[in-house]
């Protein structure tokens, strides 16, 4: 086994690397979408990024939700949809679009290119498992990167459990359950995040969440869930002086902002067990 898993990680690092047109999933319309936007929003490049997300999900809103657009098999082609989102590519997709205006592009490539760099780990696409499928794992790295800081969730407490839904449910992933061979993959991934752990701000202590979250943050709702980080993520706007969730919702089936403020996602019998921040930079 462990000759094995020197051989397909050695796989992932040089054949299977990925690059060019070709290997990206994308409609007409998702470039027409793209190309509008960043041409709209080249107006606001001189906004913080925190604004310009922002301004940029409230674009988005009435977006149709649809779940699992990324899964195209083990090859992990580049999936491009502005057409329906979930609530991790609502996110990744705003963020892609407002770190391109604020690099003053307007095209679908440079576009194709920071949506790349936000989703992989490092920024590099070399099959399924490169994907940052763990949100606590796509905070660190995209922190890594300079896209995000997550220094702010220092102010709150340290969580370390075991990762491992991924590996232990692997009939939920279509890609897992068709290539078994890359569960351990997976679970090795696992076993890094479970002792890196990770920062957040516990719903038992709103006050102090509330002290240091901003409009533009990206955040996700940290889990009850065995083996799992994070239910969910959003985008942090303020109204009436409360801060809301703007996020791709299931139960809504499409881009919306939240009826009621934060807290209500944070009540006790709630599955989410509190909140962390990735605050956008540039």
């Amino acid at each position: 086994m462990a000759i094995f898993l020197l051989l397909f990680l050695s796989g992932l690092n040089t054949s299977w690397a990925q690059s060019g047109k070709m290997d990206r999933i994308f409609q007409p319309e998702d470039k027409h979408i793209a190309e509008d936007k960043l041409n709209l929003f080249s107006l606001k490049s001189s906004l913080p990024i925190s604004e310009l997300i922002t301004q940029i999900g409230l674009s988005f809103l009435g977006t149709p939700y649809v779940a699992a657009t990324l899964e195209n098999g083990l090859e992990e082609k580049l999936v491009i949809n502005l057409r329906e989102l979930d609530c991790t590519t609502f996110v990744e997709n705003c963020l892609a679009l407002a770190r391109t205006v604020k690099l003053e592009k307007t095209d679908f490539e440079s576009f194709s290119a920071e949506l790349e760099k936000i989703r992989y780990r490092d920024g590099i696409r070399n099959q399924y498992p490169s994907r940052l499928h763990y949100f606590s794992e796509w905070i660190h790295n995209n922190q890594k990167k300079g896209f995000v800081s997550e220094w702010e969730n220092q102010n709150g407490k340290k969580e370390v459990r075991t990762i491992n839904f991924m590996s232990t449910h692997p009939e939920s992933y279509p890609v897992l359950k068709g290539h078994p061979e890359v569960i351990p993959i997976l679970a090795e991934q696992e076993k890094g995040l479970t002792q890196m752990g990770f920062q957040y701000f516990s719903k038992d202590d709103l006050p102090n969440l509330y002290k240091h979250l901003q409009p533009g943050d990206i955040v996700g709702l940290t889990s009850s869930v065995e083996g799992l980080d994070v239910n969910h993520t959003g985008i942090i706007i303020r109204k009436n002086n409360e801060f809301y969730l703007m996020h791709a919702s299931q139960s809504g089936a499409k881009v919306m902002v939240s009826e009621g403020p934060i807290g209500d996602f944070l009540k006790p019998q709630s599955k989410n067990t509190g909140i962390i921040i990735a605050r956008p930079v540039f």
